[in-house]
């Protein structure tokens, strides 16, 4: 009886599969049935078509632009001013091994660099946050997206700095 197993297996599913091996005129087509055709145009009324009306931007708005753009002017500047000594120190760092002391200092400066730039990026966050609510509020961006932009500049010039720097020295 061993032996004949297989051959029972193979009896069964042969009969099992026959059951789904039925004629398919039983069931109903999935065709589209003329009932559920779409037909006809739609027209939208011409005061829909009106752009909405952004509401302009409050003074507590404004005022809030103008300090973050002046929290990145400052920590732009903090960079700025903390950048030769750090070229310095990366020149003097060049052609010197990793494990020397002046390319430790170095990296040091540059850490120094990458905080005060990271000061500089950090109204980018809250000016993103900004221009989201005023998109929901239906509020206008203009401004917002002014601020922004300088920002990104600001915090461009200081990467570029960073970007120099790093290359000169051994990795």
């Amino acid at each position: 009886m061993i032996e004949h197993r297989p051959y029972l297996c193979l009896l069964a599913l042969a009969t099992f599969l026959s059951g789904c091996a039925s004629a398919g005129d039983k069931y109903p087509s999935l065709a589209i049935r003329d009932a559920e055709r779409v037909s006809g145009t739609f027209e939208a009324e011409a005061d829909m078509a009106a752009p909405v009306e952004r509401a302009p931007a409050s003074a507590d708005l404004i005022a809030r632009l103008g300090q973050l753009r002046a929290d990145a002017v400052k920590a732009h500047g903090a960079f700025m001013q903390a950048a030769p000594r750090a070229t310095g120190l990366v020149n003097s760092a060049r052609g010197s091994g990793k494990a020397s002391d002046r390319w430790a200092i170095a990296q040091v400066a540059l850490a120094d660099l990458d905080s005060k730039r990271s000061q500089a990026a950090v109204p980018l966050g809250d000016l993103d946050l900004i221009y989201t609510d005023a998109a929901i509020s239906f509020e206008t961006r203009e401004e917002i997206s002014a601020t922004r932009a300088d920002v990104i500049a600001l915090v461009s010039e200081l990467d570029a700095v960073l970007n120099r720097l790093r290359a000169r020295l051994p990795t």
